[in-house]
C-alpha cells in the first residue's frame, strides 16, 4: 500500500519512537569483556554440634520437665555452672520461640573449647541437644548462562541494579509483563517465558505484514530506506528492538546459554504496536487497555492479563488526554505502566507517554551510575536504572536477546544497545519481582517502594534522575513483609493525653515476622479528644525513624479515630513500635485508647 503525503508527515512524528529511543549500538558478542566477580563459596553448615566445631553461640534444648526449660534464671545459672566446669566463658543471653536457650561463649572460642563446652552440656541428663548457632548466608548462585558475566547491569558493585540478591526471594513468577513494542522475533533463550501476546498494529503501511490487527505479534522487521520516514531520515536495518526489551525483563535462566532475565521466572507478553517508521497512539491506546485486561473493541479478551506494562517507547510533546485516559485505566486495575524517560538529552516533560502522570518514568545511567548522556532528565522522572552507553566501548552497553536479519529474520544472536529503552526493562522486571514477592502490591505501592529503597546513584546527574538507582534486592527485601496477609500487633492500654505540650508514646511489641515492614503498613488510631486539630500524631520505629502521621491543623471536630497508611519498607519489620502523640495548644484533653498495626 502506497501512503500519502499526510500519511507520511504523520509518520514522520512517530519515526521519532524508534529513532529517539534505540540509540542503539549492536555488536558481536564477543567483544573482551572483564569477568565478573564471582561471590565466595557459602561453606557447608554443620548439621549437629560435634567436636573440633567452630561457633561463638550455641543452641541448647531442654528436656520439657527441666527447670531450665522454663526458667531464665535457672537457664542462666546452668551456664555459669558449666562455665566452672569448663574454665570457658558461657553467658545466657534470650530464650528462642520453642523454649530453647541461646547461650554465647567468650571472644573467639577455639575448637576445643567448643568441644568441652558441648561435651558438658551433652553430659546433662536435662539437656535435650545443643547445636551451634550458625551463620546462614544468601544462597544466590551465579547463573550458568553463556554471556552472564557480560551483563554489569546486573551484578556489578558501582551501577548494577543489585539483581542477583532478589532471586533468593522470587524470580518474577506468576507474574505477566506486557511488552507494548516491535514485538517478537523468536529466540530460544526466550521462548520458554513467552505467551500470548497480540498485533495492534492497525494501518498496514506501518505493519509491514500485510494485515492490519490480528493475534500474532510476531516482529517482521521495521527497516526503511533513506527519506522514508521523513525527508533527512536516513536508511535503518530492523531493530528488533522489542525482543532486546523483553530478554532484559524475562530471559531464561541457568539454562546453559545466553543471557539472564531479571525476573525470569516471569512470562512476557508481546504487544505490537511499532513497525516500519514507529506507531499511532490510538494503536498505543488499545495495546495498553488491552494488555491490562480492558475490553478494546474487535479484540478478543485477553487470557494473559499483564500486572506490568513495559513501554520503551515515546515521542515529542505534551501527554495527551487520550493516552492519559488508557494510562488511568491500566493503573486502576492493577497494572504498573513504566515508561522509558527519552533519548534526547532534554526535560523528561517534554516526552510524551514519559510526561503522563500514573507512569514510572526511567532514565539511564551508564557503567560508572551517571546520567547516560542521551537520557532525559528532569523532576517528572521516577526512578534511574542502567542504560548503557556505548561511546568507549560497545561492552559498557546492555548486552540481550536479538536477531542478525538486517531486514527480514535471520538468526538469533545477543547484542548491545544502549538507552532508556533498555533502562525502562530492568524497572518494568524490578516491577515483577516485586509483585510476584507480595501480590498485594498496588502500583502506587510499588513505585513508592522502588523510590524509598533506590540507591544514591554513584555517579552523577545534572538535571535530576528522579529517586536515584533501583536495587532489586533491597526493594524485594521490603516489600516481602508484606506477604504475609492479616497479621494485627494491638495495644488496648488507655494512655492519657495531658494539656501541657508533652508527648506520650504507645508501644506494641511486634515479633515473628520476616524482612521489613510493607510498603502499605496499616495503622489504626483510636483517640478521644477535644479540638483534635491541636493534636501531632507520629509513628515511631524499631530504629527511631518517625513517620509524621498527623500535624496541628485548623480542625476543631472531636476524636481522631482512623488508620493511616505508611510507607515503611525500609524499616525491620520485628522489634517495638510506638506511636507518638502530642496536644500542641491548651484547655482541651483526651485519651489515646489504644492503635494497632496491621501488616
Amino acid at each position: 500500500m502506497r501512503t500519502s503525503p499526510e500519511l507520511r508527515r504523520k509518520l514522520i512524528s512517530v519515526a521519532a519512537v524508534s529513532a529517539a529511543l534505540l540509540t542503539a549500538a549492536p555488536a558481536s558478542v564477543a567483544v573482551a569483556q572483564e569477568a565478573a566477580p564471582r561471590p565466595a563459596a557459602v561453606p557447608a553448615a554443620q548439621t549437629e554440634a560435634a567436636p573440633g566445631i567452630q561457633a561463638e553461640r550455641l543452641i541448647v534444648g531442654y528436656k520439657s520437665g527441666a527447670t531450665e526449660a522454663k526458667s531464665n534464671k535457672a537457664a542462666a545459672a546452668d551456664a555459669e555452672s558449666k562455665a566452672e566446669k569448663t574454665g570457658e566463658d558461657i553467658d545466657f543471653q534470650r530464650r528462642l520461640g520453642t523454649g530453647a536457650a541461646l547461650v554465647e561463649l567468650g571472644t573467639h572460642p577455639t575448637r576445643a573449647s567448643v568441644a568441652d563446652v558441648v561435651a558438658q552440656y551433652k553430659a546433662d541428663p536435662q539437656v535435650a541437644y545443643v547445636v551451634p548457632d550458625r551463620l546462614n548466608k544468601p544462597t544466590a548462585v551465579t547463573p550458568n548462562d553463556t554471556e552472564y558475566s557480560k551483563q554489569w547491569d546486573l551484578f556489578e558493585s558501582t551501577a548494577g541494579m543489585n539483581v542477583p540478591g532478589a532471586w533468593d526471594t522470587t524470580t518474577g513468577s506468576g507474574v505477566t509483563v506486557a511488552v507494548i513494542d516491535t514485538g517478537y522475533v523468536a529466540h530460544s533463550d526466550l521462548a520458554a517465558n513467552i505467551v500470548g501476546g497480540y498485533d495492534f498494529i492497525s494501518d498496514t503501511a506501518v505493519s509491514v505484514d500485510g494485515n492490519g490487527r490480528d493475534s500474532n505479534p510476531a516482529d517482521p522487521g521495521d527497516w526503511y530506506n533513506d527519506n522514508e520516514c521523513g525527508q533527512g531520515i536516513p536508511a535503518s536495518t530492523s531493530s528488533w528492538h522489542g525482543t532486546h526489551v523483553a530478554g532484559t525483563i524475562a530471559a531464561a535462566t541457568n539454562n546453559g546459554k545466553g543471557v539472564a532475565g531479571i525476573a525470569h521466572g516471569a512470562k512476557i507478553s508481546p504487544v505490537r504496536v511499532l513497525g516500519k517508521c514507529g506507531g499511532y497512539d490510538s494503536d498505543i491506546i488499545d495495546a495498553i487497555t488491552w494488555a491490562s485486561g480492558g475490553t478494546v473493541s474487535g479484540v478478543p479478551a485477553n487470557t494473559n492479563v499483564a500486572k506490568v506494562i513495559n513501554m520503551s517507547l515515546g515521542g515529542g510533546g505534551a501527554c495527551s488526554s487520550a493516552t492519559q485516559s488508557a494510562i488511568n485505566g491500566a493503573v486502576n486495575r492493577g497494572t504498573s505502566v513504566v515508561v522509558a524517560a527519552g533519548n534526547e538529552n532534554q526535560n523528561v516533560s517534554n516526552a510524551s507517554p514519559a510526561n503522563c502522570n500514573n507512569v514510572i518514568a526511567v532514565a539511564a545511567t551508564n557503567r560508572a551510575g551517571s546520567r547516560a548522556s542521551y537520557s532525559n532528565y528532569g523532576s517528572l522522572v521516577d526512578i534511574a536504572a542502567p542504560g548503557g552507553e556505548t561511546r568507549t566501548s560497545t561492552a559498557n552497553g546492555i548486552l540481550s536477546t536479538l536477531n542478525s536479519g538486517t531486514k527480514t529474520p535471520s538468526s538469533e544472536n545477543y547484542a548491545y544497545y544502549q538507552g532508556t529503552s533498555m533502562a525502562t526493562p530492568h524497572v518494568a522486571g524490578l516491577a515483577a519481582l516485586m509483585k510476584s514477592a507480595n501480590s498485594a502490591l498496588t502500583p502506587a505501592q510499588i513505585e513508592s517502594a522502588m523510590k524509598a529503597n533506590a540507591r544514591a546513584l554513584p555517579g552523577t546527574c545534572s538535571g535530576g534522575c528522579g529517586a536515584g538507582l533501583a536495587d532489586a534486592a533491597k526493594t524485594v527485601q521490603a516489600v516481602k513483609g508484606g506477604t504475609s496477609t492479616g497479621a494485627t500487633f494491638s495495644s488496648t492500654t488507655a494512655v492519657a493525653i495531658p494539656d501541657d505540650g508533652a508527648a506520650i508514646e504507645s508501644p506494641i511489641s511486634v515479633t515473628g515476622r520476616s524482612g521489613n515492614a510493607p510498603s502499605a503498613l496499616q495503622v489504626g488510631v483510636d483517640i478521644t479528644h477535644t479540638y483534635r486539630g491541636d493534636l501531632v500524631i507520629d509513628l515511631v520505629a524499631p530504629d527511631g525513624s518517625t513517620y509524621r502521621l498527623k500535624s496541628a491543623a485548623s480542625d476543631s471536630a472531636d476524636n481522631v479515630n482512623t488508620t493511616y497508611t505508611v510507607n515503611a519498607s525500609g524499616e525491620a519489620a520485628n522489634g517495638t513500635w510506638k506511636l507518638r502523640v502530642q496536644d500542641t495548644a491548651a484547655q482541651d484533653t483526651g485519651t489515646l485508647n489504644g492503635w494497632k498495626l496491621t501488616f
